[in-house]
């Protein structure tokens, strides 16, 4: 599919205009990274790589006119609220925010420095932008899941395990809040299948533990673990729990396919991370969706 990259005009400025960069100096600009994954992780690496590939395609590139500081929080929301005051301080020209728990405390800190949301579900219902086409404000980004899409990954687990007929949905509502207004409709949903979903709230690697055991305590338990900070700093724990217990799940990030998981299904998110934005001013540069969907199996 086609890609709409355009970058953000910073600090009222007319632009980065991409043809200026090529025939004339112009001073480096700075984009300051808010990254939900510990540094390191190999999902946080490789979102980090489609990142500079979508800035070098249009012209930007680290070391030369452009200064990226990543600043990553492996889910540690007290270091995400301390990022975010120093980063209102030092005003880069441009922060990236990975994440809803990301956007909230950069919001919450600034309303003059342009901000870009990746990987964020819900944006509008959250009030972080006034509408998608017109987000007004210093904000917009790309959203990551639209809740149909777990109907989607209920049928396809079901398709891997025919016996399931419970299924936790597992999120840490501390970071993912939006979740507990959608399971209603989820679980009704859920029911046309003759499944019987279960919000499990898990803030704890005791409570991830406890919450993949029970599942067993009587046949045909199955496990939906969607996009939420929490769950995928803490996704060993889980990957660990549900193959020590034989647990069928799907997740939403194709890494945790690789790292063990049984399948996942959802939005590319290096893809996401490429499609970096240009215009005039976030007020006026429309939210976007995904436009690429990825399904893993893990064949062993």
């Amino acid at each position: 599919m086609r890609r709409r990259e355009f970058i953000l005009s910073l600090g009222g400025a007319a632009a980065w205009p991409l043809a200026l960069s090529a025939q004339q100096p112009e001073r480096t600009r700075r984009i300051a990274v808010m990254m939900t994954n510990a540094e390191g992780d190999p999902e946080g690496i490789v979102r980090a790589a489609a990142l500079r590939e979508g800035l070098a395609d249009l012209g930007w590139t680290e070391g030369s006119n452009l200064r990226i500081d990543w600043h990553w929080s492996g889910g540690d929301v007290a270091r995400i609220h301390t990022t975010a005051a120093a980063l209102a301080e030092l005003a880069p020209d441009l922060v990236v925010a990975n994440g809803r728990v990301n956007l909230a405390a950069i919001k919450q800190v600034t309303g003059a420095i342009p901000i870009v949301f990746v990987l964020v579900n819900d944006p509008l219902g959250q009030g972080f932008v006034a509408t998608f086409a017109h987000p007004g404000g210093n904000i917009t980004g790309f959203t990551f899941v639209e809740y149909s899409m777990f109907g989607k990954s209920l049928e396809l687990l079901k398709q891997l395990a025919p016996g399931i007929v419970r299924v936790a949905f597992l999120f840490n509502p501390d970071t993912s809040p939006y979740y507990e207004t959608f399971l209603p409709s989820f679980m009704d949903a859920a029911r046309n299948s003759n499944v019987a979903a279960t919000g499990v709230a898990v803030r704890s690697e005791a409570e991830i533990d406890d919450a993949v055991g029970k599942l067993i305590a009587t046949p045909g338990g199955g496990m939906i673990v969607p996009p939420d900070t929490y769950t995928l700093v803490n996704r060993a724990r889980i990957l660990a729990a549900a193959h020590r217990h034989r647990v069928p799940a799907i997740y939403s990030y194709r890494q945790l396919v690789k790292e063990g998981g049984l399948i996942a299904y959802g939005p590319d998110t290096t893809d996401i991370f490429r499609r970096i934005l240009k215009g005039t001013s976030p007020a006026d540069l429309p939210v976007q969706a995904p436009t690429k969907f990825e399904l893993a199996v893990n064949l062993r």
